[in-house]
């Protein structure tokens, strides 16, 4: 074993330390592990909240919305989706067409105004069964009425359950009602509830059959836009600027980033304290880890003094304090990462802290296990450990060997 090893650990491991040595080491280790923890599980947070709204807003809206400007309706999808899909193949995964216009809707006990989307349930990418809390994904009862799945907050607002007749209200052709336009009424059955923890879907959104939506509305075969999803997320803008260049007027090809920019943008926001956050924690591990070693020098002033007389170079002693610097900072840093580790499978299997889906579109602080974030944060932690232990250990071997001997 290299000499500063030995040395270096025999420090570590001697019963002789002072109390008072122990206390600062304790404290150093401490310091060292609530830091690696607070920054692993502030990186997990926001990582997983990032991808948590991700999946929640493209599940909705997929990747890249076709429209029309100024809201219009856009023609026979039977003759666009082969063009759109030649367009962006190989990346096209999926183009569904659908309908979505602002309607009023009534139950027996209240009413209010709402976004009825048409969609057709064999090829609609969007993910709402996964959020279904009641009934089932299907746009008939049992009975042969049409059906309509609904967001929870919205079925409370209506005090409508599994089988509630609603009636929905909307103008005909997009044209103020008249005798010869009479407004569009349809009754619908509730089939399907969902809440994707989202107030923006759970309370607006309403979902009933593409064809359903296409007679009401007096469409014939046209369609609002088109949902398309696709295989490479990194291809998105590149894809979304194809299709824009060649569909030209009055299509409107936008990416669901475009579409809920402020919602990115605020998570965004989300993430800039991390610096500062991370600039604090690594000042309190520095000042930690020096103070920690500054006091063991102190200690071991004598035990310098007669290794640098029997001939022990500055290197040497150097070489022994950075590695108790680092030994103990190892301690601090595997034990932050179990802590992070333990805290993180804690939340996320047993979700203890809730958050106002209202406020933060999500009902928990969600958790994904990015060993990435463990990796760089033990990294970052282990370099400045270096750093911070070149200091006292420099000092340590400047020490004249006669004074440090006399040293009490």
């Amino acid at each position: 074993m290299p000499l500063p090893f030995f040395i270096s650990r025999r420090y570590t491991q001697s019963k002789k330390q002072s109390k008072f040595i122990s206390l600062i080491s304790t404290i150093a280790i401490s310091g060292i592990a609530l830091g690696v923890a607070v920054l692993i599980i502030t990186l997990t947070v926001l990582d997983a909240f990032e991808k948590a709204v991700e999946e929640k807003i493209i599940s909705f809206n997929s990747h890249i919305t076709i429209t029309a400007f100024g809201d219009r309706n856009l023609p026979n999808y039977n003759l666009i989706i082969p063009k759109l899909d030649s367009l962006i193949s190989p990346y096209s995964k999926s183009i569904s067409p659908f309908v979505s216009k602002n309607v009023i809707i009534k139950s027996k006990n209240n009413s209010d105004g709402i976004l009825l989307k048409g969609i057709n349930p064999l090829t609609d990418n969007s993910k709402i069964n996964n959020y279904l809390t009641a009934g089932s994904y299907s746009f008939n009862d049992n009975y042969g009425n049409n059906g309509i799945i609904i967001g929870k907050k919205l079925a409370e607002k209506l005090f409508a359950e599994l089988g509630a007749k609603l009636t929905v209200f909307s103008l005909r052709n997009d044209e103020l009602p008249s005798y010869e336009n009479p407004p569009s009424i349809e009754q619908f059955v509730v089939t399907g509830i969902f809440e994707s923890g989202m107030s923006q879907y759970d309370d607006i959104n309403a979902y009933v059959e593409l064809k359903s939506a296409q007679d009401f509305f007096g469409m014939g075969d046209q369609t609002s836009g088109y949902n398309i999803q696709i295989t490479d997320i990194s291809k998105i803008d590149s894809l979304n600027k194809l299709l824009q260049d060649n569909l030209r007027y009055p299509y409107y090809v936008r990416t669901v980033y475009m579409l809920h920019q402020n919602i990115f943008t605020w998570l965004e926001l989300q993430k800039e304290p991390v610096p500062i956050i991370l600039g604090l924690i690594i000042i309190v591990a520095v000042f930690n880890i020096i103070g920690m070693l500054l006091m063991i020098v102190l200690e071991k002033t004598s035990d310098i003094g007669i290794l640098k007389s029997l001939g022990a170079s500055s290197k040497l002693v150097v070489n022994i304090f950075v590695l108790q610097g680092l030994y103990l900072s190892l301690i601090g840093i595997t034990i932050g990462n179990l802590l992070a580790l333990f805290i993180s499978a804690i939340q996320k299997y047993f979700n203890i802290i809730s958050l106002p889906g209202e406020i933060y579109f999500i009902s928990s602080v969600p958790i994904v296990f990015d060993w990435y974030n463990y990796f760089l944060v033990s990294a970052i932690a282990f370099f400045l450990s270096i750093a911070a232990s070149l200091i006292p250990s420099i000092i340590a071997s400047r020490t004249k060997p006669l004074a440090a001997i006399r040293f009490d």
